[in-house]
């Protein structure tokens, strides 16, 4: 059962209408998983048939924006299709206590890993005692 709490992080973190998106066709959420350690965030997508050419991320504004466009070789005459290609969308309100500038990105056979760090100022701090 999803409490008030997760179901409003939830819809934060998809986008709210198609037309964000200003494509044509059908449109694929990947799937995600995002994970979070004491020095930053990973966050890994799946999105079989994308390339680095046809992928777009963007940070602004505290929203991740992730964007593929697949891409079909084109192998002769088409007889039969089963397949009909899609575009990959997926949005995230990040908190403010990230470093955009040092955020990395790698794909990987259809995978797409973004490490994302803190700041600073969100990093846990250990504190000394004195005598």
């Amino acid at each position: 059962m999803m409490t008030t709490h997760k179901i409003a992080k939830h819809q934060d973190s998809v986008p709210t209408h198609r037309e964000e998106t200003r494509t044509v066709g059908r449109i694929l959420t990947p799937a995600v998983d995002i994970f979070e350690s004491e020095d930053s965030l990973t966050l890994m997508a799946d999105m079989p048939g994308i390339d680095k050419e046809g992928l777009e991320i963007n940070l602004e504004k505290g929203v991740l924006t992730i964007n593929g466009e697949m891409k079909m070789e084109s192998r002769g005459k088409a007889i039969v299709r089963e397949f009909t290609p899609a575009n990959y969308y997926r949005q995230f309100k990040l908190s403010e206590h990230i470093d955009a500038e040092k955020t990395s990105a790698e794909l990987n056979n259809g995978v797409l890993t973004l490490q994302i760090p803190k700041a600073e100022s969100a990093k846990p701090k250990k504190i000394e005692i004195r005598h």
